[in-house]
């Protein structure tokens, strides 16, 4: 079953929303055919082969049209115009053969022509609605198809009633076609463009978040550097000038960078840190806002110890961040359990099949080392269009007495 659903599993929301809207597309030749033989075979003659012909180069024009045109809506290539002007002429010329022939009984006896010829419009214009952007020019084209068709009927000489009840016929069906081609090209873009701006506001959190630090860097560093260039710059000319107060200025200026140093590890310290409890209303905050279902399962954390609480909550944060990032997610859902060990696992769907032989990364691989500290492991695991998460970090275990294993911080 997984392997039979794995094609569609794989993609995502906007490539779902496309296949479907061209799958429909594709069924509207094969419509064309089946009702406008039926019609032609319907004759006490049997079908005329010139006009199955016809029919068939007609519905295979279509097809290719609503491919090209909806690329072509969607960026991806230059208008069909040669295709356009070519069922446009097909599709009229089609018509006004059939009528021309509806008087000759040996040809057509017993074939409702009305079928063939309004089809041809109908379908015709449902494919070059695909070629046409706006819409007015869409509206535009249904009413020019009406008049054209009575405008043909009036060449043929046709009766006015005859002529009047072909253009209603087309304007009708036409138009109906087309509405319903314009709303499924609309649909298909709204998802496109709602897709796009999940994808920014990800984005933008990350960035968000990158002016913070910035921001608090500035805020620490600025005046502590300025205080240092200011005091080198008048130790430098103490020292011209032979002044022993040139020494108490360095040494001024040696107090002040390892107070900066302190400092900015406070604050990469206060960055790197994460509250379990905190990261874990956060992410599913974002979850929700971006339309996927997150929900939390198991304990809350807080009875674990205040690095443990830390070090999840970064597994925490950097899962959701991949979630956001690198998947198309219905559902996502995190639980905690503790015993000997906290468990932190994370699942969700919509993965990709180009990312979901993605095990590694700079983030992935960053949780590691933190969690090695304190005798953790993170594993990943991606199958069938899911990705599955677990950190697990040991309660019990022994005091690490490496200076260098005991520093989870920023080294600066």
């Amino acid at each position: 079953m997984v392997s039979l659903t794995g094609w569609w599993n794989r993609r995502s929301g906007p490539a779902r929303i496309e296949l479907y809207t061209r799958s429909t597309f594709h069924f509207l030749p094969l419509a064309e055919m089946a009702i406008l033989g039926a019609s032609l075979a319907s004759g006490v003659a049997g079908p005329w082969p010139g006009l199955l012909a016809l029919v068939a180069v007609h519905a295979a024009l279509c097809a290719v049209l609503q491919a090209r045109g909806l690329d072509w809506l969607l960026g991806r290539r230059e208008r069909p115009v040669g295709l356009l002007t070519a069922v446009a002429a097909l599709s009229v010329g089609g018509a006004a053969t059939a009528l021309a022939l509806r008087s000759d009984s040996s040809l057509l006896s017993g074939v409702d022509v009305s079928v063939l010829v309004v089809g041809l419009f109908t379908f015709g214009l449902g494919a070059m609605a695909l070629a046409i952007r706006g819409t007015r020019p869409r509206l535009y084209s249904v009413l020019g198809a009406a008049v054209g068709m009575a405008a043909v009927c009036a060449l043929l000489g046709l009766p006015g009633p005859t002529a009047a009840g072909f253009a209603a016929a087309v304007l009708v069906t036409s138009g109906v076609m087309v509405l319903t081609s314009g709303c499924a090209v609309w649909l298909l873009n709204v998802v496109r463009e709602l897709d796009a701006a999940r994808e920014l506001q990800s984005q933008l959190a990350v960035a968000e978040e990158r002016l913070r630090f910035g921001r608090d860097l500035h805020d620490v560093m600025g005046r502590n550097l300025a205080v240092i260039a200011l005091k080198s710059e008048l130790a430098v000319q103490l020292a011209r000038r032979g002044r022993p107060e040139a020494v108490e200025q360095m040494i001024e200026v040696q107090r002040i960078a390892r107070e900066s140093q302190h400092e900015v590890r406070e604050v990469v310290r206060g960055y790197r840190k994460a509250d379990l409890a905190v990261e874990l209303a956060g992410a599913l905050s974002v979850l929700h806002a971006a339309g996927i279902d997150g929900t939390a399962e198991g304990d809350d954390g807080s009875a674990l110890p205040p690095d443990v609480q830390s070090a999840l909550g970064w597994v925490v944060r950097e899962a959701t961040t991949n979630v956001l990032r690198h998947s198309e997610a219905r559902s996502c859902t995190i639980r905690l359990s503790t015993g000997a060990s906290a468990v932190l696992s994370v699942d969700n769907d919509g993965v990709p099949e180009a990312a979901a032989g993605g095990t590694s990364g700079s983030g992935l691989n960053g949780l590691r080392e933190r969690l090695a500290t304190l005798g953790g492991t993170l594993d990943t695991e991606s199958l069938a269009g899911a990705f599955h998460l677990t950190a697990a970090v040991p309660l019990s275990r022994p005091e690490v007495s490496s200076p260098i294993a005991q520093q989870s911080g920023l080294v600066v």
